[in-house]
């Protein structure tokens, strides 16, 4: 039995150590027993560890960015020299010279690469690269709901081998819930690195796909439907609630996923034109909106014309350019499904027992002069009440609540307010002890002020500490809540040192990004450092899973 001061000093060693040196530790130990000897052996660790992997992420949300951070610090714990890198700032030609680069890609919309990574893999398609001395391992993140998962991926991996490099393992796809696929990847690769020297004499292995979990679809009634606007406002924003005879299982941060159709009007126009009237249901489920790039190139050639666009509707199309005709099963099997959309879940199951409940605002734009709408926020707002609806969870592990005793910031203008209401609604349930500070804002108070009356009843009962909120079009000058966050920059920076977590949801761009600009910017004057020391700061919160977004 050890004394309390050598358990002491065994456990922070063990502690400190690596994976590597705990197996060298073991061996020296049995083998010491079997000499009875005092002396230190003399080692030899053929199995060390001296890889120095580039970890490169591509990303839209920011999944694959956290999990490129995870990876390099626990890299760096098991002493393995490893880097990262936006794929934006890696030059293609530079490549050549790599010897070990771990992709983590996700995918966005149609199969579709995230913006900062779709011209690197066009250049790199492009080029005649030799990566005969590069070895590679592709880690895809998707959604299984939708057609093409972990497509970006997929395309990937298939063009470095078509270059030349060698996989260390095949390509792994992670669903929403990637934690455990992402640890299970990060083992192999440990093992991976141990064992190999990374010659050029790895073995390439076929790419496949990691088992992924289905997930459970629910049908339910909208049994409520609000507009929450006021009269004469811009916006027009929908409460929805549903109920389900079945046990809806979801928490805070969650989102909801439905299948929206497409409109008679449409299909009916798409089906006249190829003369196949009678076929226009065919169409409901196919994506016919915002065809890609390479669908677009795909009908080009089947109507053998030029289509000057990067992304349009298909009835446009057929409108500007009066293609050939041709039979309609030849159109439809270029169409892919409708891929899910998805909402934030605006209730909590200990707050509104039985019901899921969502906020959607009807998208509206202009192409080329005319007048669209959102294809699955129209669908909602046109859904009749008493229907039946059929949905899904879509679990979100990286927007969820800290303990219950920690302090929240909630940013969240416009529908981003959705998930706060869902937060609030259970912590005041819960009667949580942790103060909860709402940022919000939209045009108009008195036309926009999404559940003015919920918010100022938590307010007054102390279940939502501090509010701020920044109606942008009620004076000459605008005023958003990055604006409100720099005018109470003492305090929010106090929150932050105590520990408090924060939350942004709602626009990616210009919103989520001005806001994350002014936070640092708070966080520099008020701690007296430098920028790049503040976003540090911000970048070490996110990785401890204390500033997190869900921003679209």
């Amino acid at each position: 039995m050890l004394s309390e001061t050598k358990l002491t000093l065994l456990q922070q060693l063990v502690q400190q150590a690596s994976k590597e040196e705990i197996i060298w530790t073991k061996g020296y130990l049995a083998g010491f027993l079997d000499s009875n000897q005092l002396t230190v052996p003399t080692v030899e660790t053929p199995n060390a560890v001296t890889v120095k992997p580039l970890i490169v992420y591509g990303t839209e949300t920011g999944n694959a960015k956290k999990i490129a951070s995870q990876l390099l610090t626990n890299f760096k714990k098991n002493k393995i020299q490893a880097k990262s890198t936006d794929i934006f700032q890696l030059d293609v030609s530079k490549l050549e010279k790599e010897n070990l680069v771990l992709f983590i890609v996700s995918t966005q919309g149609e199969g579709e690469f995230p913006q900062n990574a779709v011209a690197f893999y066009e250049k790199l398609k492009a080029s005649e690269s030799n990566l005969s001395t590069l070895n590679f391992a592709v880690l895809g993140l998707g959604d299984t709901s939708y057609p093409l998962f972990c497509n970006a991926g997929l395309l990937l991996d298939e063009v470095l081998e078509q270059k030349g490099a060698k996989r260390l393992l095949s390509l792994v796809k992670a669903d929403v819930d990637y934690a455990e696929t992402v640890t299970n990847w990060e083992n192999e690769l440990q093992q991976v690195f141990s064992k190999s020297t990374l010659s050029a004499s790895v073995p390439t292995q076929k790419s496949t796909a990691a088992s992924v979990s289905h997930k459970k679809h629910y049908k339910g009634i909208v049994s409520h439907k609000i507009v929450l606007n006021d009269r004469g406002s811009n916006k027009e924003t929908h409460h929805i609630e549903i109920i389900s005879d079945e046990e809806v299982i979801y928490e805070p941060g969650d989102a909801i996923g439905f299948y929206p159709k497409n409109s008679d009007e449409e299909t009916k126009a798409i089906a006249d034109y190829f003369e196949a009237p009678e076929q226009y249901g065919l169409l409901s489920d196919k994506n016919i909106r915002g065809l890609s790039k390479k669908s677009l190139e795909a009908f080009a050639a089947l109507f053998e014309i030029t289509i000057e666009e990067d992304k349009a509707d298909l009835i446009d199309i057929l409108k500007k350019y009066n293609p050939k005709k041709v039979k309609i099963e030849e159109v439809i099997a270029l169409l892919h499904p409708i891929a899910p959309r998805l909402y934030s879940i605006s209730s909590a199951v200990n707050a509104h027992d039985g019901e899921v409940h969502v906020t959607v605002s009807l998208n509206t734009f202009s192409v080329n002069g005319i007048s669209k709408t959102g294809l699955c926020s129209q669908f909602l707002a046109d859904f009749p009440k008493d229907a039946e609806i059929e949905f899904y969870i879509h679990k979100n592990n990286n927007f969820k609540l800290p303990s219950d005793d920690t302090d929240i910031i909630m940013i969240g203008p416009g529908t981003g307010i959705a998930p706060f209401r869902s937060f609030l609604a259970h912590r005041d349930a819960e009667g949580a002890e942790g103060k909860n500070w709402l940022f919000f804002g939209e045009q108009h108070f008195v036309l926009d002020f999404y559940y003015q009356t919920e918010i100022q009843e938590w307010l007054a009962t102390g279940a939502l500490t501090k509010l701020d909120t920044a109606f942008s079009r009620d004076q000459e000058k605008k005023i958003y809540v990055q604006d409100r966050i720099r005018e109470k920059a003492k305090a929010f920076n106090e929150w932050l040192e105590n520990g408090a977590s924060i939350y942004i949801c709602g626009q990616k761009n210009p919103m989520s990004t001005d806001v994350e600009n002014t936070i640092i910017e708070v966080i520099a004057s008020e701690r007296n450092i430098s920028t790049a020391e503040a976003k540090q700061v911000l970048e070490d919160l996110e990785t401890a899973g204390k500033y997190q977004k869900d921003v679209y």
